[in-house]
């Protein structure tokens, strides 16, 4: 319902009945989006468990509805406050807080603009004299009000021109030397390359998509030669990928986690059938803000074409420490103990993969031990809020302190429990996982720097989960490693509060002037643009 102020009745008692109308559609709207919202959040907590794939279709469609009720109740509802913008870093999506419902209203947030957001004054002057009686006019104040708008992104054809000059005296020959281009060659320039790779691997739009958007800015670019490009450009960020990789995984406090993706495979042995397989993605995570670490945060993203255990031992290779994952046998002679009687990794097990499998039988049967282990670990997430961002000591501290006390507790109700209900039921598998990995699930209250949960590793691999909607597989095993590297340096370059694409665009105008010392220069972390008008090519 769409009303103007020409179309409304002048009678009192019609428009109490429209007002009532309209109240009545507002209040069933929210209803709705209230409803819509928590089933959301339900699934969102399920999105890494069992099912995972078809809970992900349902959250995307929930979501899809929930957008379009929005939209619809917008339309109908009296028009909002005068809106203005919140000045701060926009660095992606909070993470999400907690497992509680959806709260039964959310809280209507303003658009945030990051500072450096280019900005531009617009004054409205009424002049210098009285519209009415044309005496002078002076200033007594000014109302201002804001208008987030965009300026359309446009291709630019860059023609560079080397004069040849020669020397009057000696008849040398003199011209500027061509500059360098990401792909040696290519006709596509930084900034494109940049905008092209952050729309495939972390926009996740096919390339067909990208020739469309080409086409309406005017160029026509085939599927072919943008393909081509992504690979020329990921064959020259090569280098600096591996550095990536290699500084994160030497780090002695890592997160991991893999998921599935679908690869073409023209083999006979393609086990998905219809010439696909199942490769994998995994996602070694180094994130130290939680205890005010100085290593930066960063992700080192592989590929490999089966789950295989040997393929986590190659990514890791000589490297030692403490290793947070799910209980995937694959990790299991990385904790094994070696020659000198000293396992490679310690493993850190994650409370919340522990209580997921407690929700999934509350949700399933309603029980009431299964709810009694959700607010006996959700207690001991109570006292990590309280301790995310302080050091590695003053956690422990608190965790011998608070902590401790409650998973020793657990750990003997949950014996107790065992005694009395059936062995082979989902709730009895549930506190076999833990005990049968205790020490695991200690580790956190021994060591300051240990997360309780594995977390980071989970959303690096939502990325993952978003882009199989859209690509459905990779091309090839190739292909598979590609998406990896290309992912490393997107999601490491946002764990440092980059922008991505500006990130990119400025790495691939100068990595091939950079020798192999200088590329620690090109790490998200150390990055530091070029000033304005150091790089007139790429601009």
């Amino acid at each position: 319902m769409s009303l103007t102020a020409a179309s409304l009745p002048d009678d009192p008692a019609a428009l109490k009945v429209m007002i009532l109308q309209l109240q009545a559609t507002l209040r069933a709207h929210d209803l709705l989006v209230q409803s819509l919202r928590m089933r959301i959040a339900r699934l969102k907590r399920q999105a890494f468990g069992k099912g995972s794939e078809k809970i992900a279709r349902e959250i995307e469609q929930l979501e899809f509805a929930l957008e379009s009720l929005q939209v619809a109740q917008a339309e109908v509802a009296p028009p909002p406050e005068p809106e203005s913008v919140e000045t701060t870093l926009v660095s992606g999506a909070p993470d999400e807080q907690g497992d509680g419902d959806a709260p039964e209203k959310a809280p209507r947030r303003r658009p945030r603009v990051s500072p450096d957001t280019p900005r531009e004054r617009r004054e409205l002057d009424p002049g210098e004299t009285c519209p009415d009686c044309g005496g002078a006019l002076r200033l007594v104040g000014e109302d201002v009000s804001q208008i987030l708008d965009m300026i359309t992104a446009r291709l630019k054809l860059i023609e560079v021109a080397r004069p040849k000059k020669s020397c009057r005296c000696c008849e040398r020959m003199v011209q500027c030397p061509a500059p360098t281009r990401p792909i040696p060659g290519s006709l596509a320039g930084p900034s494109l390359l940049a905008f092209i790779l952050v729309a495939k691997y972390d926009d996740h739009l096919p390339l067909y998509r990208l020739n469309e958007i080409f086409a309406r800015m005017g160029a026509d670019i085939p599927d072919t030669t943008l393909a081509g490009w992504c690979g020329g450009a990921m064959k020259t960020l090569a280098p600096l990928v591996e550095l990536i990789r290699k500084d994160v995984l030497a780090s002695d406090l890592l997160h991991a986690d893999d998921t599935p993706i679908r690869v073409l495979d023209r083999s006979k042995k393609a086990e998905l059938g219809k010439g696909v397989k199942e490769g994998r993605i995994w996602a070694y995570v180094r994130d130290q803000r939680p205890w005010s670490g100085t290593a930066p945060p960063a992700v080192a993203y592989h590929f490999s074409p089966d789950r295989k255990g040997e393929h986590s031992q190659k990514h890791l290779g000589a490297g030692k420490g403490i290793l947070q994952a799910d209980a995937y046998a694959g990790f299991k002679d990385l904790y094994l103990a070696e020659g000198n009687g000293e396992a490679r990794f310690r493993e850190a097990a994650c409370w919340a993969h522990l209580r997921r499998a407690f929700f999934e039988v509350e949700k399933e049967t309603g029980s009431e031990i299964a709810r009694e282990a959700l607010e006996r670990i959700g207690a001991l997430y109570d006292i990590e809020a309280q301790i995310n961002g302080r050091s590695a000591d003053e956690r422990r501290a608190v965790r011998q302190a608070h902590s401790r006390p409650k998973v020793r507790a657990f750990k003997a109700w949950a014996e107790e429990q065992l005694e009395y209900i059936s062995g082979k039921s989902d709730l009895a598998k549930a506190f076999r996982y833990a005990l049968n990995r205790w020490d695991a699930f200690c580790l956190f209250l021994e060591d300051g720097r240990v997360a309780i949960d594995n977390n980071p590793a989970e959303r690096a691999m939502r990325p993952i989960g978003i882009g199989r909607k859209n690509w459905l597989f990779a091309g090839n095993d190739a292909g598979g490693e590609t998406l990896a590297r290309a992912m490393t340096l997107i999601e490491s370059a946002k764990l440092s509060g980059l922008d991505p694409q500006a990130y990119l665009a400025d790495v691939l105008a100068r990595i091939n002037d950079h020798i192999n010392p200088r590329l620690y220069e090109l790490l998200p972390w150390n990055w530091k643009p070029l000033p304005a008008g150091d790089n007139k090519i790429a601009a």
